[in-house]
């Protein structure tokens, strides 16, 4: 027992030893060489400069796609707003509902201010032009866009203006102002225009 004593006693010094020095090398940084802290120095730049490129062409894109939305919205805006025709400036065409002749609920404001304009303008005559789409017969467009004139004639001399200074005229299909063969131009041929005559 004496005998394994200092043996037992010797590897037990090795061990703890052991371990003090794996508890010192673990808590000892190391420094980096000047090859290795180059190369750190060159990454963080590059990651720098990577994350401020992806910015900017983040912002580029969201001020490009600012830029693109507002002409999409603009060209959307123009689609939809409705053509003037040939309306004399002053006054406002007036549309109707397809195969009717009947002023519409939405047209109100517009013939109430055509007929404003009259009333500020008192020698001020005009002709309504009845205009159809292209559906339908020849014959019977210029009847339908008779109708729609003689509807606008009618609406403005209940609203006070003298039928003496009105004029009515169809063209029925023959003036269209949108050459589209759909729903808006369609809408957009379905109209009075109100022409100063005189």
């Amino acid at each position: 027992m004496n005998s394994n004593s200092p043996r037992s006693f010797v590897v037990t010094v090795l061990i703890v030893l052991l371990f003090a020095s794996m508890a010192a090398c673990a808590k000892k940084s190391v420094a980096p060489t000047e090859e290795e802290t180059d190369v750190v120095k060159v990454e963080e730049v590059a990651g720098i400069e990577a994350e401020e490129e992806k910015e900017g062409m983040a912002a580029a894109d969201e001020g490009m796609g600012s830029a693109e939305l507002l002409d999409t919205e603009v060209i959307v805006e123009a689609e939809a707003k409705p053509l003037e025709g040939r309306t004399t400036p002053g006054l406002l065409p007036v549309y109707f509902d397809f195969d009717k002749s009947v002023i519409r609920s939405d047209q109100v404001a517009r013939m109430e201010a055509n007929a404003a304009f009259m009333k500020e303008n008192p020698t001020v005559k005009i002709q309504i032009e009845g205009n159809c789409d292209e559906r339908g017969t020849n014959e019977y467009n210029m009847a339908l866009g008779q109708r729609r004139a003689m509807s606008g004639k009618n609406y403005l001399v209940n609203l006070g203006i003298s039928e003496r200074r009105i004029s009515t005229i169809s063209y029925g299909e023959e003036r269209p102002i949108n050459f589209g063969h759909d729903e808006l131009s369609w809408s957009q041929n379905r109209r009075n225009d109100f022409v100063i005559i005189k």
